[in-house]
């Protein structure tokens, strides 16, 4: 499945975003311009605004809209704005040097700067969002900020925790990564004044996407090598983040246990609890993300046929390509 294919239907849209987006860091901090280039340059996939301008052109066409809505466009940047401050975060926090192929905010133009750039995004998103005058829209965008707080204090208080259960992880997961999808989705729904129903269907089908896509990854944590990751194998077990394909692998092999509570200290004991790992929780993983995948799709029904309802439909499929 090719991304350019399913981001056809909207690639105007999000070039137009992605100028804006440049423009509104750097107009108003000329300290933050040349951080503007490198985090809203041309690399990344930008799934999530993807995703708006899809479920926006889908929602529209079934409600016989001539075009999107200026809201729209401008929850999308939102959208971006609000992910791309938690990376710029999340980078400062885990001391990231490298993201999307290209060096980290935090380490091309220091700290200082990064976490600006990470407070600027955040506090500008929320004036935009209350500039949307769409008290729905903004509860659910604002819950998303609240999640992330939220997915980031429960995972550092679940480190090496042996107990944690699947349920822990996929709520852990929705507040890192599906809430915003979800809310986004759902948003981009309120905008063309679709029914009650629709608009829980388009949460729906953001939260198993976004659920599928976190199983995904966490999948190709254990699977994928180091250079096809470009950061060491099995790093969030190193660090005592147990994810799905960990989770498990306890229930199926005994001797993990004594190794992820023992943190690794004893030289091999990693390379040999990844093994476990790969030999016996991945299938069950894998299964996990393809149950995810499949409630997203049953989430489209009511979307009339057309290329943008297509795009919604290849993006599932081509999150699941990635571990096969």
């Amino acid at each position: 499945m090719d991304i350019d294919a399913i981001t056809a239907p909207v690639m105007a849209d999000m070039e137009q975003m992605r100028m804006n987006l440049r423009d509104i860091v750097g107009r108003k901090n000329p300290l933050l311009l040349a951080a503007a280039d490198q985090i809203f340059g041309a690399g990344g996939k930008r799934l999530r605004p993807v995703l708006v301008f899809l479920v926006a052109r889908s929602t529209a066409q079934l409600m016989d809209m001539p075009e999107i809505t200026d809201r729209q466009r401008r929850l999308a940047e939102i959208t971006e704005m609000i992910h791309t401050a938690s990376l710029v975060h999340d980078d400062v926090l885990d001391d990231c040097d490298t993201r999307r192929g290209a060096q980290t905010i935090h380490t091309l133009y220091g700290t200082r700067v990064a976490i600006l750039a990470g407070d600027f995004l955040f506090a500008q998103s929320s004036w935009y969002l209350a500039n949307l005058d769409n008290l729905e829209v903004i509860k659910l965008i604002s819950q998303v900020i609240a999640d992330f707080a939220d997915g980031e204090i429960s995972q550092a208080g679940a480190l090496f925790n042996c107990d944690v259960t699947l349920e822990g992880y996929l709520e852990k997961s929705h507040n890192k990564t599906a809430s915003l999808i979800a809310a986004s989705c759902k948003s981009a729904a309120v905008f063309s004044e679709v029914s009650e129903d629709i608009k829980v269907d388009m949460y729906e089908y953001g939260k198993h996407l976004g659920l599928a896509f976190q199983v995904v990854d966490d999948i190709l944590d254990f699977t994928q090598t180091e250079e096809q990751l470009g950061k060491p194998q099995g790093q969030d077990l190193a660090s005592g983040n147990l994810t799905a394909p960990t989770i498990f692998a306890l229930r199926r092999d005994a001797s993990l246990r004594a190794l992820v509570e023992s943190q690794f200290k004893t030289e091999g004991d990693l390379e040999k609890a990844i093994a476990i790992v790969n030999e016996v929780g991945i299938e069950d993983a894998r299964t996990l993300a393809r149950e995810e995948a499949d409630m997203a799709l049953a989430a489209l029904k009511g979307l009339p046929e057309g290329e943008a309802k297509q795009s919604l439909v290849d993006m599932v499929q081509y999150i699941l390509e990635r571990i096969y």
